[in-house]
């Protein structure tokens, strides 16, 4: 992206004369414009030549958004962000591990006057927050060559708060593995593999989390602490001091005094400082402090300590002190200038008395004056000639390159000389430049005569500009593998109980075995080669143990197989009609895709982009889709169902988008115009906030085909509505649809394209997909700063209630309380007023009528309100960036999948979010209830609603696929193998004869496993086991090789009994590709030395049979059980066997 011509403008300003009056003043005050701080915090930067400059915005929200812009002007490594705690001040909960990193990091470039750091933008609470340490912290730099001492290092990252892990998957960790130190320094994007060749540093690299492989090289890598808070003597002194005077927290002042780290220590940093220092009292003389509306500011800072006061007092409370004993984390504004050495410049939004220098600079105001979108770039098209015809230069903003293409169509079509992203203008700045780069709003400057206008100001379309950063995670697993205790499911032997990963020693030589417990004493010692096997068993209840051997196991598989074979002709009739229905073949993409496709303002998951591919296969199939794309809240499912929309209207179509509630309808109706702004496209929502007239002229619409695009409610499938010519419908969070709606859908789609949404799917739906009936796509990564949800599943507690709201307050966000009883919920809304008196709080349900709850819900959108009191009508999609904390008063009532939804609604913005989920005091809950809230309390992690929904399966069973029966056989066979079953059962009816996969036995007297000081978690063991077992079921040796590529790269330099290990997977490759099933080495009788190698079956041709005489004259091929019998040597058996069989036994042309 070329963003050199953003970082010449600041020059075009250098002669603006408030500015140039102002340079050189130890105070200035300037009148500016909100649209233009940006571009004039950049040229005092550049004008002052005072370094660094660190620029103050109320908000956090502003200061990000500030922080966006002047990279752009600046140049990335120019600017740096000084965030703020996300916590509550004494909240025994520690900031988030890239907070404190990235408040360190900008702390060192400033106490060491790093010459590349021009400027630091942060909030008001930043500014008034204290600082732990004014000494400097410097971090650990590491670089390729360099000589490090291990144990050393480690230790220091100790100190530095890295905790200590066997596998690193999150921010603040570290991970030792003989020669190999994998840490997640506390500012980078991603973990760091250093690889050491004794003391030195052989290679730095970047590793992915979810399958810890490495990506790429990095030159030297800066890691910084991941505590705020580094204890020093002082500090230890005074813990030391207050374990014998306090008696609350006595614990972790113990844990201080003995110089422990632990979370949650920062909460008591404001007791450890003997002095207050503030961001300010650090800047060096030759800085300059620029305050953005002082009066915002003041009383910014004012209302902070008062919420800080007040929380001290309700602390005091639980704690048992005075809340004047507690010191306070923040310092009054004025304080936090009083010992600011260098100049402090003050910019004011809004004019006042004292303000006698001004930037004169103006937005562009909407032209608008009808909802297309020609009016308003006609509008805006006029306002650019006029501004060229008086001498201006004009920069226009593009999104990407589509877009930036398009925009230099629609401004040469109106005559405009137009140039396109150089580098630097050569005809100097005059006339129109496009050039791509995200910017918040736009400006015009009269005395520069320079104007910048962004897409969005041109289109009407409103982005969201967030730098998201790549996060690869390249594997969807759907089972997890087990652990010790759990069920599995054997396919000859039925259900027993992994007991974990054995050593044992067989016929001289020592393996990894999984050992099985089934009923009795029965055990069953599984070598590791066939893993594939066993299948995780998941069906509600307890399962009862098979017997080995014993025919019970193979009666209930035959029940079930003959339950099954009913409703497999059902499914395969259902599978048929929809291949051999007649579809719409949708045409490839159009260049308008691509550019729509490059708007989208975050990088898109892996995950999202398969499913986006998967999706646009199947439209262009001759038959009918019929897809469920199955992602978690916040994942990304919408640009997905909106890019599959706009390619269905592309090629002349039209969409419906059936979504369960009026609110959800409303905002995918504002997401879709919004992205669609720029496009001749026609988007309506039918739901019940429409009057009968608006609702008339939207049927008439979808009647006639002006209509492109429709999202309702299940209004949507009454028989008033008719579609000139639907070619695809969208159905969003599809648990919430009935039966009855899903009849009426499956009449609508005989021949339509379906495309299905869903976080936590219904059984039902997860089987249909899972069995091969639906096709399933699945978006398992999270968006990059997505961080993990906070849960606490307990009994209602009030003053838990009021410190969540309290924290949610202070750091500017919003709150849901779900309460799901209308009677008493304006009752529920009063109690909380009542508890926190400066909350603003609204009520929202659906037995309200349409105006009042739509006018409720956009004014919590618009920030209007802090709480919403709400019943679960807030469950489905609605996107609330600002709202980071869910409590919900009655968790026991609710399904797992809508706990799940409920708590998707939080932690949208990359802030960390709060769930808490109360049960009733002193109430017993059901045993399904409490199972609920263990596992939802337990799947905090992103990406969890498929294992809920595998877990909801568990708990409820499927039932039947077809009818409405609930049948116990998932239970008894365990969820998988039942997949299976149908799948055979389906192949059975539709007369495709199943090729059975071969099992390959392969028996070696030799040590080959994977020893414990390789790799020591036992469930890594497991997933080495596995991904190896898998590799050697086919025919291609270079899977192998992956395999053994994974190991070096996560484990370091590989054992020889793990080479072993890798030469049978090699040899099982062979088999596969040779037709060979048993391999089998034993001792030689009768002689002193070697092994005698059984492979069968085997047909030589004459001329390999006369090769095999020739060259072996020992060995011998039993023609009748087609079983070679050949003599091989003890050194190397496995690799001396391989060479032979290349040799002499050809590859059958039918398996090649």
């Amino acid at each position: 992206m070329n963003h050199e011509i953003y970082q010449t403008l600041p020059e075009l300003l250098k002669e603006e004369p408030s500015l140039v009056k102002s340079l050189g003043l130890p105070n200035a005050e300037i009148f500016v414009p909100e649209c233009a701080h940006a571009i004039i915090s950049a040229t005092i930067s550049r004008s002052s030549e005072r370094k660094p400059l660190v620029v103050v915005a109320p908000t956090n929200v502003e200061a990000e958004k500030l922080f966006n812009d002047l990279k752009m002007f600046l140049g990335y490594e120019k600017v740096d962000f000084f965030p703020s705690w996300e916590t509550l001040p004494f909240e025994r909960i520690s900031p988030g591990v890239e907070t404190m990193g990235k408040r360190l990091r900008v702390l060192h470039r400033l106490l060491t006057c790093d010459e590349s750091l021009e400027v630091i933008v942060t909030s008001a609470r930043a500014l008034v927050q204290k600082l732990p340490n004014k000494e400097k912290i410097l971090p650990i730099s590491l670089k390729t060559r360099d000589l490090i001492d291990q144990r050393e290092l480690l230790e220091k990252l100790i100190a530095f708060g890295y905790k200590r892990e066997y596998q690193v998957e999150h921010r603040g960790e570290v991970a030792v593995r003989g020669s190999i130190i994998d840490i997640w320094p506390s500012t980078t994007d991603s973990p760091i593999r250093v690889d050491l060749w004794g003391d030195e540093v052989e290679r730095l690299c970047e590793f992915g989390v979810a399958d810890q492989r490495t990506k790429h090289s990095v030159d030297k890598v800066e890691i910084f602490p991941c505590r705020e808070l580094v204890l020093n003597s002082e500090m230890i002194e005074t813990a030391e001091s207050m374990v014998d005077r306090q008696n609350w927290g006595s614990t972790e002042w113990e844990r201080l005094a003995n110089g422990e780290l632990f979370d949650g220590m920062e909460s008591f940093m404001p007791w450890l400082l003997k002095e207050d220092t503030v961001l300010a009292d650090i800047l060096p003389r030759d800085g300059l402090l620029l305050l953005i509306d002082r009066n915002r500011l003041d009383s910014r800072v004012k209302d902070l300590l008062e919420k800080e006061k007040k929380l001290a007092e309700s602390l005091a409370k639980t704690w048992s002190f005075e809340g004047s004993e507690l010191p306070e984390l923040h310092v009054s504004f004025d304080r936090s200038m009083k010992f600011c050495k260098a100049p402090i410049w003050f910019i004011d939004s809004t004019r006042n008395v004292t303000n006698i220098t001004e930037v004169k600079a103006s937005t562009w105001e909407s032209t608008k004056t009808s909802d297309t979108f020609h009016m308003d770039v006609s509008g805006k098209i006029n306002r650019i000639s006029k501004l060229l015809d008086e001498n201006y230069f004009v920069v226009v903003a593009a999104d990407g390159e589509g877009s930036a293409n398009r925009l230099e169509e629609i401004l040469k079509k109106e005559g405009l000389t137009v140039s396109v992203n150089k580098k630097n203008p050569t005809n100097g700045f005059s006339g129109i430049h496009i050039t791509i780069g995200s910017l918040e709003r736009g400006f015009i400057l009269e005395n520069s005569n320079f104007a910048l206008i962004t897409e969005n100001e041109i289109t009407g379309r409103r982005r969201t500009h967030r730098h998201i950063r790549k996060r690869g995670k390249e594997t969807v697993r759907i089972f997890e593998d087990f652990s010790i205790g759990d069920y599995v499911v054997h396919k000859h032997h039925g259900i027993a109980r992994f007991a974990g990963l054995v050593s044992q020693e067989l016929g001289g030589a020592e393996k990894d075995y999984l050992l099985l417990e089934y009923k009795g004493s029965d055990r069953l010692y599984l070598p590791t080669d066939q893993i594939e096997v066993i299948r995780p068993y998941s069906a509600g209840d307890v399962p009862t143990l098979s017997r080995m051997g014993g025919i019970e196991w193979e009666r209930t598989k035959s029940r079930v197989r003959s339950a099954i074979s009913e409703i497999a002709s059902d499914l395969v009739e259902l599978y048929k009609k929809r291949i051999n229905s007649e579809g719409r073949s949708f045409a490839k993409d159009s260049p308008w895709q691509s550019e729509l496709e490059q708007a989208f303002p975050f990088e898109e998951t892996p995950d999202q982009l398969r499913a986006i591919e998967e999706v646009k296969i199947d439209m262009e199939r001759p038959f009918p889709m019929d897809r469920v794309i199955c992602g978690d809240v916040g994942f990304g499912k919408t640009e997905v169902a909106l890019r599959a929309a706009f390619k269905a209207v592309q090629d002349g179509c039209q969409v419906a988008i059936l979504v369960p509630t009026t609110l959800l309808a409303q905002q995918h109706g504002e997401t879709f115009k919004e992205r669609l702004v720029s496009y001749p496209i026609r988007v309506e929502v039918l739901s019940r906030f429409l009057t009968q007239a608006q609702v008339r002229k939207v049927l008439s619409g979808l009647e006639d085909g002006s209509v492109d695009i429709v999202i309702g409610t299940h209004r949507l499938l009454s028989q008033d509505v008719s579609f000139k010519d639907l070619g695809l419908l969208i159905v969003d969070e599809e648990q919430r649809f009935g039966v009855s709606h899903k009849e009426a859908i499956k009449a609508m789609k005989a021949q339509v394209d379906i495309l299905t949404l869903t976080a936590t799917p219904i059984p039902r739906t997860l089987e249909m997909s899972l069995t091969g009936i639906r096709d399933l796509s699945l978006i398992d990564t999270p968006p990059a700063d997505r961080q993990p949800i906070l849960t606490f599943v307990g009994e209602y507690n009030e003053s838990a209630v009021v410190e969540a709201i309290r924290r949610e307050l202070l750091r500017e966000g919003q709150v849901f309380f779900v309460h799901n009883r209308v009677h008493d919920i304006e009752e529920t809304a009063a109690g909380i007023k009542q508890l926190i008196p400066d909350a603003r709080v609204a009520v929202a349900h659906g037995q309200m009528d349409e105006s009042t709850l739509e006018k409720v819900i956009i004014d919590f959108w618009e920030r209007k309100y802090d709480v919403l009191v709400c019943t679960t009508i807030v469950e489905s999609g609605i996107d609330m960036p600002t709202v980071n904390t869910l409590v919900v008063d009655r968790a026991d009532l609710l399904g797992l999948g809508q706990l799940h939804q409920l708590r998707g609604r939080v932690g949208r913005s990359g802030q960390r979010a709060y769930a808490y989920l109360f049960t009733p005091i002193d109430r017993s809950l059901s045993e399904e209830a409490f199972e609920r809230l263990r596992t939802i309390g337990e799947t905090t992690e992103l990406g969890s609603g498929f294992r809920l929904a595998m877990k909801d399966l568990e708990i409820r069973g499927a039932g039947n696929l077809l009818g409405t029966g609930q049948s116990g056989h998932v239970a008894s066979v365990g969820y998988d193998l039942y997949c299976q079953m149908v799948n055979e059962a389906v192949s059975e009816a539709s007369g495709v004869q199943e090729v059975a996969a071969t099992e390959i036995r392969v028996e070696m007297p030799v040590d080959a496993y994977l020893p414990e000081s390789y790799v020591a978690r036992g469930d890594l063991r497991l997933e080495a086991y596995r991904k190896l077992a898998s590799a050697g079921e086919t025919s291609d040796p270079s899977k192998v090789e992956e395999v053994r590529q994974e190991w070096e790269d996560r484990y370091g330099p590989i054992p020889e009994e793990a080479e072993k290990l890798l030469a049978i997977g090699h040899l099982r490759t062979l088999c596969v590709e040779r037709g060979i099933t048993e391999v089998t080495v034993t001792k030689r009788k009768n002689l002193s030395s070697g092994f005698l190698a059984r492979c069968s079956p085997v047909l030589l041709p004459l001329s390999k049979q006369t090769r095999l005489e020739r060259l072996h004259p020992e060995a011998y091929l039993k023609e009748s059980s087609a079983e070679l019998q050949i003599p091989i040597p003890e050194r190397n058996p496995v690799g001396v066997l391989s060479e032979y069989l290349k040799d002499l036994v050809p590859v059958p042309t039918s398996i090649t």
